[in-house]
């Protein structure tokens, strides 16, 4: 999963095993309150799009626009709006939670963000985006009983997500809940999105990969192309660098391709992921569960049928 979508305007698109009781109970084990591993992942398939539609929708540009960032690419516009439940903090925090770009890309477009516009006018600007987009994607569902039952569930989820040590999910869970059940979808989507995300990164580091090895591993059992994931900013010397290192650890072949060591450690961190993120599920219950994923098929299929997100991203959804 390492870091978030990649890719730029609308050039791509989206596609759509645990381990023992002990170790599950100490990392808030899948398995527990009938919740089975491919139910979290299948979550976070359905979730991550309605969660992604800020960063390309052009409602979002417009608005991002409006503020003065650039929108001739998507990040000048993707990082303060990511990065805003944080509040005005500098590069080198952003770079941390985010992980996975390079810390000279994340300068170059946080530096002057909160210069140009308030953390707090980012948060009302990204608000506005996502309810534009939505009405436009969805229509009258966004007033309809299916959106305002799948909203409830999804904000209990979030309610119960433990945000220690996940700095982005504890950002966004501070932040007040929106009134109209469209927003409260996307905002549980989000901190949902984050719990996992910042549970991710421990697994990363669990597994001692740093944040261009991790991309390189990713890449090397083809969760997307080698260009996909020069998106991150990293330099050629830098990705070869992080190649050599995980050859030298027999992850990898001399040509960047996994190894079966290299496939079985993306494959713990990818479990151990899955197992981190079961939390919110385990107290919604397999049955509350079921019923939000049942509900969250028509809207993810309108978002995926828009062409606004990418068939290719860096979290490799749809491969692992």
């Amino acid at each position: 999963m390492s870091g978030n979508v990649s890719g730029a305007g609308g050039t791509d698109r989206f596609e759509g095993s645990t381990q023992g009781g002990g170790a599950a109970a100490a990392e808030g084990g899948v398995g527990e309150g009938g919740i089975e591993p491919g139910q979290v992942r299948r979550l976070w398939h359905l979730l991550e799009p309605l969660h992604a539609v800020l960063y390309y929708a052009p409602e979002s540009f417009e608005e991002a626009a409006a503020l003065g960032f650039g929108t001739e690419e998507r990040w000048p516009s993707y990082f303060p709006y990511r990065a805003a439940p944080l509040g005005p903090v500098g590069a080198e925090r952003v770079a941390s939670a985010f992980y996975s770009f390079s810390p000279r890309m994340v300068d170059e477009h946080i530096a002057s963000a909160w210069r140009t516009a308030s953390p707090q006018e980012v948060l009302a600007a990204r608000e506005r985006s996502v309810d534009r987009a939505y009405r436009a994607l969805l229509g009258d569902g966004i007033a309809g009983p299916q959106m305002a039952e799948a909203a409830a569930l999804a904000r209990r989820a979030a309610e119960a997500a433990n945000t220690a040590g996940r700095p982005l999910a504890a950002a966004g869970a501070a932040l007040d809940w929106p009134e109209p059940p469209h927003l409260q979808l996307w905002h549980a989507a989000t901190i949902l999105r984050e719990h996992r995300g910042d549970g991710h990164l421990a697994a990363l580091l669990v597994a001692g990969l740093d944040p261009v090895d991790s991309l390189v591993s990713f890449a090397a059992i083809g969760a997307a192309s080698v260009e996909r994931f020069e998106s991150r900013g990293w330099s050629p010397r830098e990705w070869a660098a992080g190649r050599e290192r995980l050859a030298a650890r027999g992850l990898v072949d001399a040509g960047g391709v996994a190894t079966d060591a290299g496939r079985a450690l993306r494959r713990e961190v990818e479990e151990r992921t899955d197992r981190l993120a079961a939390g919110p599920w385990q107290s919604l219950g397999p049955d509350a569960t079921g019923r939000l994923a049942d509900l969250l098929g028509e809207f993810w299929v309108a978002v995926i049928g828009s062409g606004l997100l990418p068939a290719e991203t860096t979290l490799g959804i749809g491969k692992v």
